[in-house]
């Protein structure tokens, strides 16, 4: 009896003592935002050389920096969890690169590379990070191209690709651009990464572009490609070949995606607010009225000019849309009452328009929402 009752204390005691833990951990069952990150090449495609100055070559660089980003991700960020096309000098496919991205549900797909000048080597540098579209230059293309060559390295390349030729300018354009539907956040974290090389690497930023990557076509999330540098010039590639020069572009690319992550998750949680309030009606107050501003739901963003018809938007009316640079957004509803909206949002999410969000304009020009909700309503 006296084992049994010292038993019964030691674990009473051990359980006030790690039960209490659990009250500020996440729940075991809760779903973490999922990023694979895919190190450009590897194996027998060592990517590009560089001035050849180096025994490593872009796939190395690709593969340090991919690592020491999922490092920093796992170490510092508890909802995040990370997965990688490849960890170590292997050769995937390019087509199961984004297979293992779908297969997995990953929430983000980020490929990382190193970018090369044919033919003129010494001059252009600086960071570039792509996402997916038709090419608005040359030089776009060339990058496509180069980055879509290593498919030759593949057998029955042609029977896998189903004679996709990265050479030809209209089979990248004839690819299928599953990507439309993520295309504004792909720009979003694209714009962030760019900004942090200038910011915290005080890096050259040759800016976010488009162009027609075969592995950001197949992704169904959102996606870039991030070309770090130019290995054909001497002192980038000195750079980023350096250990100072792979963890400033690691740390860039952290701060970044941080950025990007935080917002969406509470951007999911804003919907499942919203959704959790329709369903029960508790609805604040019938009018919560802003009246020199409307609000609008964002419902998406293409790069094709869609009529803002019901059949083209699963349903829905009231329905308008604007043009910024080559990309159209649309959006559902147009109101100065900030509850009528948040009750719009609803109907979109409901309709499958999942990351649906509001945004509001004054004057025709669209401002930041926390600045309108930091006035007072009328």
């Amino acid at each position: 009896m006296q084992t049994r009752a010292n038993y019964l204390l030691v674990f009473f005691i051990l359980l006030l003592t790690y039960g209490s833990f659990g009250l500020d951990s996440d729940p075991p069952d809760a779903k973490k935002f999922v990023i694979m990150i895919d190190p450009g090449h590897g194996g027998r495609d060592g990517g590009t050389p560089g001035t050849g100055r180096y025994k490593t070559t872009e796939k190395d660089i690709a593969l340090d920096v991919s690592l020491g980003l999922g490092k920093l991700l796992e170490s510092e960020l508890s909802y995040v969890e990370v997965l990688y096309t490849r960890s170590k000098d292997v050769f995937p496919t390019l087509k199961s690169r984004p297979i293992a991205a779908n297969e997995k549900g990953a929430d983000l797909f980020i490929s990382i590379h190193c970018n090369a000048q044919p033919g003129r080597k010494g001059t252009a540098y600086g960071s570039e990070t792509y996402v997916l579209g038709l090419h608005k230059t040359d030089a776009n293309l060339e990058v496509a191209k180069r980055e879509n060559s290593v498919i030759f390295l593949e057998e029955d390349y042609e029977e896998t690709y189903q004679g996709f030729d990265p050479n030809s300018p209209e089979s990248l354009i004839g690819l299928m651009i599953m990507q439309e539907d993520y295309l504004d956040q792909s720009i979003e974290l694209a714009s962030y990464i760019e900004n942090e090389f200038k910011t915290t690497a005080k890096r050259k930023s040759r800016g976010v572009k488009q162009a027609g990557f075969w592995v950001l076509a197949q992704t169904y999330m959102p996606s870039v490609l991030v070309e770090l540098g130019f290995l054909t010039h001497r002192k980038e590639e000195d750079y980023l070949n350096s250990s100072k020069g792979k963890r400033a572009m690691t740390r860039s690319l952290f701060n970044a995606v941080k950025r990007y992550v935080d917002l969406r998750i509470d951007q999911q949680q804003e919907i499942a607010m919203a959704t959790t309030e329709g369903t029960n009606g508790n609805t604040v107050a019938d009018t919560a009225l802003y009246t020199d501003i409307t609000f609008k739901v964002q419902i998406a963003a293409s790069s094709r000019n869609l009529e803002t018809k019901p059949f083209n938007f699963k349903g829905l009316d009231d329905l308008s849309k604007e043009k910024r640079g080559k990309i159209y957004r649309y959006f559902y509803g147009a109101t100065s009452d900030l509850n009528e909206i948040e009750r719009k949002k609803i109907e979109a999410i409901k309709k499958g328009y999942s990351t649906a969000f509001i945004v509001a304009f004054k004057n025709g020009e669209r401002i930041p929402m926390n600045t309108v909700l930091k006035t007072t309503s009328n």
